[in-house]
């Protein structure tokens, strides 16, 4: 495909599609499932078009006679589409034969589990590394390896590269075009959101400025945990009629079918060291410039401006956090976040291998790192001990090194899979 560029996921999906009878691409509207499939399918069957969807109802053996890899796009819009896939599975499909591309089925639609039979591979906006921002000295994978490696490495990229990337979004569609158009893009993005795919979705929107007012006030909630009823609360204040809270968990519901939330879960070990840690997650939207867009932030504003002081911090971190799930996907890690019921401790991030190891990050908004910056790490590296396989805090500094405690400074554009 002409000016596609390769995604970080493209490495597993090399290795594993052809071993694979069907696999799933999912992740919210623009986030390229539809690119990356193409370019590795023979057919391509577009499930928004009726005419397709009649023939694929017609014909149960299009799967198993057409050229593969047969890429299902927008498989959710004919939800028995993913029923037949996962029989053709059970009858023997042959591997690397069947790509299926799109969101949750909508509310209301039979869908049986995919389990065992279609493999789901999570898409995510571009990370730090996939925009080309800078060429990364220091591998998530290998922090999480435990062995403590070197780290060292420099960059020109500054805060203002940081707030750039903030606004610019990582859809790969919108990323890089004129800001004036970037804007227009992501208000009709939103705007689509709430008049169109939510009532695909099964759920229809009476008030549209009050969806929008809740989308506005979770966005405000970027990076931390504040509860939902805070959230209502903030969306609705000053209305006599509040919507009723089952309104608000209705909204959560076909957001996360549609892949627009995107939530870091609280870390739970199983360590009876910790016993008093939080299970709420910490809010993220998909992309942090829809959260910038939602409420108002420009690249401006976040630099220089005092109305939105107080939220480039949160949105400088869901931009680590994004780049760090991509990063971590690769290596089959997980990301969760840490925190404590009375709030005395809190560590930003922490991925998790699949030998139960972790590496703790914080994110700094700040260029150089005091003992005080550091404070959570340690509390936790004397609670984990060897389970700690590194520490780091992700700064917009421009040096990475080791401090004489162990713990290392990573600046944000310096951090790889």
């Amino acid at each position: 495909m002409a000016g596609y560029t390769r995604r970080l996921i493209d490495e597993r999906l090399d290795a594993r599609q052809p071993r694979l009878a069907a696999i799933a691409l999912q992740g919210p509207k623009g986030v390229g499932k539809t690119a990356t499939a193409t370019r590795r399918a023979r057919t391509v069957l577009s499930l928004q078009f009726a005419e397709v969807r009649e023939r694929f109802a017609a014909d149960p053996t299009i799967l198993t006679t057409t050229d593969g890899p047969v890429l299902i796009d927008e498989w959710q819009r004919w939800p028995e589409s993913w029923d037949r896939v996962r029989k053709a599975v059970d009858d023997g499909l042959a591997p690397g034969q069947v790509i299926l591309a799109g969101s949750s089925a909508p509310r209301g639609a039979t869908v049986h589990s995919g389990a065992g039979r279609i493999v789901p591979f999570r898409m995510r906006p571009l990370s730090l590394v996939e925009r080309g921002l800078e060429t990364p000295t220091t591998s998530l994978a290998t922090l999480l390896d435990g062995d403590r490696p070197s780290i060292a490495g420099s960059t020109e990229v500054v805060l203002a590269d940081y707030v750039r990337e903030i606004v610019a979004s990582g859809l790969p569609g919108i990323h890089g075009t004129d800001p004036e158009d970037r804007i227009d893009l992501l208000d009709a993005y939103v705007d689509n959101v709430v008049q169109r795919e939510f009532a695909e979705q099964g759920y229809p929107v009476r008030k549209p400025r009050t969806l929008r007012a809740w989308l506005t006030a979770y966005a405000a909630a970027t990076s931390t945990t504040t509860s939902y009823n805070r959230i209502l609360d903030a969306s609705s204040a000053g209305q006599p009629d509040k919507p009723a809270v089952t309104t608000t968990i209705a909204y959560r519901d076909a957001l996360e079918g549609l892949w627009l939330l995107d939530p870091l879960p609280a870390w739970s070990p199983s360590r009876n060291v910790f016993d008093r840690l939080v299970s709420a997650p910490k809010h993220q939207l998909a992309d942090p410039a829809l959260a910038a867009r939602l409420c108002g932030a420009t690249e401006r504003s976040l630099l220089v401006g005092r109305r939105h002081a107080g939220l480039l911090g949160p949105l400088f971190e869901h931009l680590v956090a994004l780049s760090t799930l991509v990063y971590a996907q690769a290596s089959r890690a997980r990301v969760h976040h840490l925190r404590t019921r009375n709030g005395d401790h809190e560590v930003d991030l922490v991925v998790e291998g699949d030998d139960g190891r972790v590496v703790a990050l914080e994110v700094k908004l700040a260029a150089s790192v005091s003992d005080a910056d550091v404070k959570h790490l340690r509390w936790l590296a004397g609670k984990l001990g060897d389970d700690l396989a590194d520490a780091a805090v992700i700064t917009t500094g421009s040096h990475a090194y080791r401090r004489p405690d162990g713990i290392a400074v990573i600046p944000a554009a310096l951090l790889g899979p």
